[in-house]
């Protein structure tokens, strides 16, 4: 199966999970977790919300994590800043990365914004170097914005 394809499998899962529920808590864990077991070479799934000008750990899938996050460090609070999609093939090559697992080499992290207000990230990090590229972004952006639905 070709990435698009799994995306695409992915995508008809998650909303068929989200169909109508409305807590962002329950629809956060359900994703990690759909996202985590059905992406290969992925090592961490997790959500970052957004509250009191930092972004503060949500659900998540893999190894324990960073619980406090500023905007604009990292590449978490990079895409919080800036609102765009951060794919970094090589996170030791990312000024200002936060290493919460030293075993993480590739991260993209999808900002969450829903009338114009960040609501959290989405975040996936792998051991393998160039994980991620723009199918990656494409589709786990259609997800992010289902999960704010």
């Amino acid at each position: 199966m070709t990435k698009t394809e799994n995306y695409n499998l992915i995508l008809q899962q998650a909303q068929s999970l989200l169909e109508n529920e409305h807590d962002l808590i329950a629809n956060m864990s359900n994703i990690s977790a759909l996202l985590f077991s059905s992406l290969p070479h992925v090592s961490y799934v997790g959500f970052y919300r957004y509250q009191n000008g930092e972004l503060i750990l949500g659900p998540f899938q893999g190894p324990v994590a960073c619980m406090h996050i500023a905007l604009g460090k990292g590449v978490c609070g990079t895409a919080a800043a800036t609102r765009q999609t951060q794919i970094v093939p090589d996170v030791h090559k990312f000024s200002g990365h936060i290493a919460c697992d030293a075993a993480t080499n590739s991260e993209i992290v999808v900002p969450m914004v829903k009338n114009d207000q960040l609501i959290a990230v989405l975040d996936l990090d792998s051991n393998d170097f160039s994980t991620f590229d723009e199918v990656d972004a494409e589709f786990l952006e259609k997800i992010a914005k289902l999960v704010m639905k």
